[in-house]
């Protein structure tokens, strides 16, 4: 069963809903190491995406242009250095799958692992540095390795949200090499990265996605 562009506007809506639910969480985890909105930017930005896509005339929109659409949107409405990084997240998504009417579940894998990609390279950051590629990397990773030996679907991103949150709960006991954090040193060991943390919950909302979709 093919994943249609009406199936991406509901995921986006699930990914601001699920936000939009920890935002305050989040703002508390960036106020003790950051500047305190990192909640509020992930917000803002997953419900312009979700706005924007939700828009688009889903039997005429391949599925490049949602992933772009969302894009663009995300990065309008966020400033912060979240913006960017999602924004190059979703356009390698669309140029993963581009000239696709529909995504088989192999496309759909190859979009997530580009935003991994995406938003490493665009941060310069590698896994054990305390941001968000702590979550993203072994998520993308986790994926990859267990679609190769032919789990199912939902079983991959299972595996990815998991990994995501052993990401998310390693950065409690890392320095920071990137960002405002970076210039605390020792002072933000114990406390989780807001980054790693959102990032977490967006995979958590795909791996919910692909669970409903198998079920």
């Amino acid at each position: 069963m093919a994943i249609t562009t009406k199936d991406l506007q509901h995921l986006f809506a699930m990914i601001a809903v699920d936000i939009l639910a920890q935002r305050d969480h989040l703002c508390e985890l960036d106020g003790a190491i950051g500047d305190g909105d990192h909640g509020i930017a992930m917000d803002a930005g997953c419900e312009a995406a979700a706005r924007a896509v939700a828009a688009l005339d889903a039997t005429q929109t391949p599925p490049t242009a949602v992933f772009n659409t969302a894009a663009k949107a995300f990065l309008n409405a966020v400033g912060a250095s979240s913006g960017p990084l999602y924004a190059t997240a979703f356009m390698r998504a669309g140029a993963a799958v581009k000239d696709r009417p529909e995504l088989s579940d192999d496309d759909f894998l190859r979009a997530f692992a580009a935003m991994a990609e995406g938003i490493q390279e665009r941060g310069k950051a590698k896994p054990g540095e305390k941001t968000m590629v702590d979550a993203w990397r072994p998520a993308a990773d986790a994926a990859l390795d267990a679609w190769q030996p032919g789990a199912s679907f939902h079983q991959c991103f299972d595996l990815a949200e998991r990994a995501a949150r052993r990401g998310c709960e390693a950065t409690r006991d890392m320095t920071a090499a990137k960002g405002r954090a970076s210039r605390l040193g020792e002072r933000v060991i114990g406390h989780i990265d807001p980054g790693a943390a959102s990032a977490a919950i967006v995979i958590a909302s795909i791996a919910k996605f692909a669970q409903h979709r198998d079920g």
